[in-house]
């Protein structure tokens, strides 16, 4: 039974299986930011280092261009030499072009022209100290895409220079080559891009949606743009892979630990070694006067996971797998430690039943567990009934010895859930016992006329000849109560009176009970 609420071989496969999902999708997802933010953190890396080649391209750009400034005050017949001079070391650029009110009347490539600006370049605006064009071709290389930059004159009004470069992507593909996921590079300007997707000029629009990064170029309205993968198949299979392997892993130990933990006797062991018993009491009262004379002592077990086990299910489990001795050792000790409160609700003389099962009985160790039990009590103020359980049958050769010297150390001896065992009539008729605890089930046929009445009829009559004082247990109504009293029974438990408490609630219970009326 108790394997229903702790270990059934499904629970440990669900429990492993969740256990190695969740352990897969961890791991493959830590794995796969973690080469995700690596992985961006390079990205940016580049991007600062294309940043910084392109900031020192256009510097160099501009000192050239600053210092061809001062020739736009002159003719060009008499400045060629020294336009071409000055540019022809410049790299990547096609050529440099002096203008005058808007044309440009200058080329250091072919001397002497006449050319308005805004027809060879329209997106051209000259009234900008600096602007930038792309173009998809110029006159001596009219295939060949090409940036134009404006730098208009500081000093001299409607005048400037102008220059074409050539668009030579290779120092930025050299850049990337670093890492092999980058899909290409591209310089966007007013809409339009220059990339290595294209061998022309096309609408920023139709760049690819793989952008991993963009950054303005300071003082110039250009952006240059990196495009890859920061998801990359290999990455995620890689993750994949990794999580299943850690998950299959998981699953397999999840399944040897909780085998081996979640066992239910190992539980069990395991809950008194963290104190997940604890006990309960429900008051015994005198039939007579109705007075509190006693309380029984039950075990509980509340599992962290499974919650509130039912006693039957884990006490009789102890018992079959040889745990019943260590389970009533804890219970021994849980009682010594409410020993000191029951004394401020119990009188003196109160009887304290406690369930011992004929396992622990025939146990070696049962004696010396007993004569520690009664040290840890406070001296003389209780009355121990030990209360016999029927789940397992005594053994004729030892129980007699063993009830002699129970009562040798000043312990009553009760038959617990009189009726419900096959051994009851066998230890009335053999030993000699103190009490007879009747069964909640023959209590629930007061007034009724099945035929457990007048069973419960023959039980009393048999404790009167054999001279035992009396428990009925499961008294629920007021008609039991007056029926069991009217037929001398000595004691009265269960629901009518109390529920099963802690000992913090039976001192509110004892300070503000209301007894039945008789």
């Amino acid at each position: 039974m108790l394997t229903r609420y702790l270990s059934s071989p499904k629970k440990i496969l669900i429990l492993s299986l969740l256990y190695g999902l969740l352990a897969a999708f961890l791991v493959a997802g830590i794995h796969a930011f973690y080469q995700h933010a690596k992985r961006e953190q390079r990205y940016q890396v580049l991007i600062n280092d294309l940043s910084v080649y392109l900031e020192s391209y256009f510097r160099e750009l501009k000192v050239t261009a600053d210092n061809i400034q001062p020739l736009t005050a002159s003719t060009c017949r008499d400045v060629s030499a020294e336009l071409t001079s000055r540019s022809a070391f410049h790299v990547n650029v096609r050529a440099f072009l002096l203008v005058k009110d808007e044309i440009a009347y200058c080329s250091s490539a072919t001397g002497d022209m006449s050319l308005p600006l805004n027809e060879f370049v329209p997106d051209i605006d000259q009234n900008k100290d600096i602007d930038i064009s792309f173009l998809q071709g110029t006159p001596m290389l009219p295939g060949k895409p090409a940036i134009a930059v404006w730098f208009r004159n500081p000093l001299l009004a409607g005048r400037g220079v102008f220059t074409t470069l050539n668009v030579n992507l290779t120092p930025y593909l050299l850049y990337t080559s670093r890492q092999r996921d980058i899909a290409g590079v591209a310089l966007i300007v007013n809409g339009k891009a220059l990339t290595t997707f294209s061998p022309n000029v096309i609408p920023a629009s139709e760049l690819p949606d793989t952008r991993i990064g963009e950054r303005p170029l300071p003082g110039y309205p250009v952006s240059f743009a990196l495009y890859g993968d920061l998801w990359p198949t290999d990455d995620i299979q890689i993750s994949v892979l990794l999580g299943l392997f850690v998950g299959v892993l998981t699953t397999l130990a999840s399944g040897y630990i909780l085998n081996m933990r979640l066992q239910p006797g190992r539980e069990i062991l395991s809950g008194i070694k963290r104190n997940q018993f604890y006990v309960v009491w429900q008051p015994v009262v005198e039939s007579g006067k109705l007075r509190v004379t006693g309380a029984e002592a039950l075990l509980r077990w509340k599992h962290p996971q499974a919650g509130a086990i039912p006693p039957d299910a884990f006490i009789g489990y102890a018992e079959a797998q040889d745990l019943i001795v260590p389970l009533t050792r804890h219970l021994f000790k849980l009682i010594a430690a409410d020993a000191t409160t029951l004394q401020t609700v119990l009188p003196p003389g109160a009887k304290l039943g406690v369930n011992i099962a004929p396992g622990h009985m025939h146990a070696p160790s049962f004696k010396d567990d007993v004569l520690r039990f009664l040290a840890s009590l406070p001296h003389g103020y209780f009355q121990l009934v030990f209360e016999i359980t029927e789940r397992d049958m005594l053994k004729e050769t030892e129980a007699a010895s063993l009830f002699d010297w129970i009562h040798q150390q000043g312990i009553e001896i009760a038959i617990d859930d009189f009726g419900t065992g096959h051994s009851a009539l066998i230890y009335l008729e053999k030993f000699t016992l103190d009490f007879l605890k009747i069964d909640r089930g023959f209590i629930n046929a007061i007034g009724t006329e099945t035929v457990t009445s007048p069973v419960l009829d023959a039980v009393l009559t048999l404790a009167n000849k054999l001279n035992m004082t009396t428990v009925a247990e499961g008294v629920e109504t007021p008609e039991q109560a007056k029926w069991l009293r009217a037929r001398g029974v000595n004691y009265l438990q269960g629901y009518l009176f109390s529920y099963p408490l802690t000992v913090r609630e039976l001192v509110i219970w004892q300070r503000n009970r209301v007894l039945p009326e008789e």
